[in-house]
């Protein structure tokens, strides 16, 4: 792997990965400090070092004086120990990336990418510092509140196919929410989820293709999950799961669920072909047809009515004067 590969991609130790099992296996019992230290092979100072760590990210562990440690409840965190164990029958559970904290998931997994990681890589962080969406903006990415990941797909698809892919990712987190939450989720047409008319999920879709065929898409999600507040500047257009619905959510049930339904869809593109994935968006979204959008292409601003969505998953517009356009560029909101 190349360097600059090897350093973006060294993600958590898998020792704490291998302690949090220990704890968990053990759930019902006082776990020895040195038990501990004897599985993973360090010191006993390295031990109680990793459990400050886990216990800074939410982890309720309980520590005994000079008996060792238990786990008070299964944590609500997106570490691979926790997520394996449950994603052995999709294509997502054989190779993850796990951080505490870092830059941004799709650095790292295009990354991966360009040194030749193969299919289904999945990249999760607990926190980001430089989150980003659509046309290079900030994405909010509080530690332990969000659920943060990209995806490495090597899809057998043709490059005009890939804006498809970012509408699997909208459907399978869609299909995740409103499974665990109950709540009316819409998709703004490309890569936004919903809820009373406020975003709490982007998707960010990157791919390195030929004319004719596709090397590799990242596809990057970020939800909003347990924030209880948001920055000033998003609180009029941006919310949390747990703002809309009033509960905590968990975490890793929306992530299994919602990287269950993305290798359904997945699946069902690659052999099946658009038709299923395009059905089910337009039943889901109020903004495939008959929605009257503002248009933002960053040279213009114009009002259109949406009218479906062509073969390739792009979005149909009829503008004003009756003509009508692909949706290709820019920022798309209801007027």
């Amino acid at each position: 792997m190349p360097a600059r590969a090897s350093s973006l991609v060294k993600g958590t130790d898998r020792r704490i990965d291998k302690l949090l099992g220990l704890l968990i296996d053990h759930a019902t019992v006082v776990i020895s400090g040195a038990k501990i230290a004897r599985e993973l092979g360090v010191s006993r100072a390295a031990v109680w070092h990793w459990v400050e760590t886990l216990r800074g990210l939410g982890v309720k562990i309980k520590g005994y004086p000079r008996t060792g440690y238990q786990l008070q409840q299964i944590p609500d965190i997106l570490v691979p120990q926790l997520l394996r164990r449950r994603l052995e029958a999709t294509q997502f559970g054989k190779r993850i990336h796990h951080f505490f904290r870092i830059t941004s998931t799709n650095d790292v997994a295009l990354a991966l990418a360009a040194a030749g990681t193969p299919h289904g890589t999945l990249v999760v962080a607990e926190e980001q510092t430089a989150g980003r969406g659509r046309l290079g903006r900030r994405w909010f990415s509080e530690k332990t509140r969000g659920i943060y990941f990209s995806l490495l797909l090597r899809p057998p698809l043709n490059p005009r196919q890939a804006p498809l892919l970012t509408l699997v990712a909208g459907l399978a987190t869609r299909e995740a929410v409103v499974e665990v939450s109950g709540l009316p989720v819409d998709i703004r047409y490309p890569n936004d989820l919903l809820v009373d008319g406020k975003k709490f999920c982007g998707i960010l879709t990157e791919m390195q293709a030929e004319t004719d065929r596709v090397h590799y898409v990242v596809v990057g999600v970020g939800v909003d999950v347990n924030h209880t507040a948001l920055p000033a500047e998003l609180r009029e257009t941006a919310t949390s799961l747990r703002l809309a619905g009033g509960h905590v959510y968990s975490r890793l049930e929306i992530l299994v669920r919602l990287l269950t339904w993305f290798d359904r869809y997945y699946n069902r593109l690659v052999h099946e072909g658009a038709a299923p994935i395009l059905t089910r968006f337009a039943e889901v979204s109020s903004y495939v047809r008959d929605k009257r959008v503002e248009v933002n292409t960053g040279r213009e601003t114009f009002t259109a009515t949406t009218a479906g969505l062509d073969d390739f998953g792009v979005l149909l517009l009829r503008r004003d004067d009756g003509s009508v356009v692909p949706h290709l560029v820019g920022d798309l909101t209801e007027a």
